[in-house]
């Protein structure tokens, strides 16, 4: 980490501050021994876990609000992580997984950085089918469907890690592929529905994608 440029910052969720150390922007690139290049991560890509986009910005103040009580959580693609730092410093049973090899780093950094315990993590693709992560209660993430093909990927991997009563939260910018994955979860037996985010005074610009939620009844 010493051959990349790191800033720090904090988000506030009313009384709660959330402490992130974060790479200082998207041209940040470290892969000395081709770990992530081995993954199919280019160098363009690397540093895209490492920055707090809107999606996330607006996911995690969408499930501040939100009544999970005992439920298990899953965030899926997590990056930086800042909703499943802010569910572990609520004390809400959070699991975290991603793709690239830098994200339990940085989790594990800022879960000390908030002073809360260290969130199980899991490395693993959509495809991999090799994971040890079980089945959850509530599935979360945001800003997942940059492709086509992640859409029916996604789609299994929730079916995979899904108990049979589930709610699937998932924030998308608009990249133009939100009704194709809807019809996927339909077919798992979800409903679902789109929102706006309630306030979105926290972003420098206006938020043109949506809140997709899905609840499929046990």
């Amino acid at each position: 980490m010493t051959n990349i440029r790191l800033c720090y910052q904090t988000v506030e969720f009313g009384k709660i501050d959330i402490h992130l150390c974060t790479l200082r922007n998207k041209q940040e690139f470290h892969d000395p021994e081709g770990t992530a290049e081995e993954l199919g991560i280019s160098s363009a890509a690397w540093p895209i876990f490492g920055i707090v986009w809107p999606s996330s910005l607006v996911l995690a103040h969408h499930i501040y609000n939100y009544d999970i009580g005992s439920k298990r959580v899953l965030e899926i693609g997590c990056g930086i992580a800042l909703s499943s730092l802010l569910l572990n410093k609520l004390h809400v049973d959070i699991t975290a997984t991603d793709y690239h090899p830098e994200v339990k780093t940085f989790l594990d950094r800022n879960s000390e950085l908030n002073g809360d315990a260290l969130i199980p993590y899991e490395r693993t693709g959509w495809a991999d089918n090799n994971d040890s992560l079980g089945r959850f209660d509530v599935i979360i993430g945001s800003d997942l469907l940059y492709e086509d093909e992640h859409i029916g990927l996604l789609s299994d991997f929730i079916q995979e890690h899904s108990n049979p009563k589930c709610e699937v939260i998932i924030v998308d910018p608009g990249r133009g592929r939100k009704n194709k994955f809807a019809k996927q979860l339909l077919k798992l037996g979800y409903t679902s529905s789109y929102s706006k985010p309630g306030n979105s005074d926290y972003l420098d610009n206006d938020f043109k994608g949506y809140i997709l939620e899905f609840v499929r009844a046990e």
